[in-house]
């Protein structure tokens, strides 16, 4: 079995989030690497962690057994650890085993970036548009990609606002008792930025009568009405 590749950076909006990107798998044998470099973040105080699984193959118990090990401290100490990328099989030991009652874990690293920052009450709408302004003065209005970022969410936000004034008025449904495929669909009509996971975690909200529906059945349905991927999802948004 091969062996363990650890690349450590900072991120966030101010640079406070230690961000662990694992390669390989993680075992009992590979696992104490993890550890000790988990315990040197922390004797740091570094209590803002993310763990990038999407390169990793396996995750025993024992591999899992370090992060719920620390999760405690962390928290205690203000912070918290976020998981993010999981394959599909990862994610069924991580679900199997109950980790997801005690991690938090997400689609994307961009999400669980952005739940940190939110949770220290960083505003990052006006952050952005302040560096809007400044772009703008010292470079005659050049449209740069963090304008177009801003831009296309404007757009998309005065598109859906549209949309909800002159859409034709539908008669009220259930949505708990609409089929999984139905309800799917209408998660991604809320917000086609939403991966596997976070569509996952929303099945099994009130909205949709905790919807149970394993990772692997809702990868297989957006595979199945074309909708695996986050542009064939906005395509899909902009079609209603």
């Amino acid at each position: 079995m091969q062996g363990l590749d650890l690349k450590m950076t900072q991120t966030g909006a101010i640079g406070d989030i230690a961000l662990m990107k694992i390669k390989g798998y993680l075992d009992t044998t590979t696992s104490s690497e993890v550890s000790a470099k988990l315990r040197e973040i922390i004797n740091n105080q570094s209590y803002r962690l993310i763990i990038d699984l999407g390169k990793v193959n396996y995750v025993s118990s024992a591999g899992w057994g370090v992060f719920v090990g620390e999760i405690r401290n962390i928290r205690e100490n203000g912070g918290d650890l976020k998981i993010v990328q999981m394959t599909p099989d990862v994610y069924e030991v991580f679900e199997m085993l109950e980790f997801d009652k005690i991690l938090d874990y997400y689609d994307t690293i961009e999400e669980s970036i952005t739940d940190f920052d939110l949770s220290a009450g960083i505003d990052i709408t006006q952050s952005n548009q302040k560096n809007i302004t400044n772009t703008s003065e010292f470079e005659n209005d050049v449209e740069t990609p963090l304008v177009k970022e801003v831009a296309s969410k404007t757009v998309l936000s005065e598109k859906k606002s549209l949309k909800s004034k002159y859409a034709f008025k539908k008669p009220q449904v259930d949505e708990a008792k609409l089929p999984v495929a139905e309800k799917i669909k209408l998660i991604v009509i809320d917000n086609p930025n939403d991966g596997a996971i976070k569509i996952k975690k929303k099945l099994n909200t009130q909205r949709f009568g905790f919807e149970k529906v394993g990772i692997l059945k809702v990868l297989e349905l957006l595979k199945a009405y074309n909708l695996d991927s986050k542009e064939k999802r906005y395509r899909y948004y902009r079609s209603r």
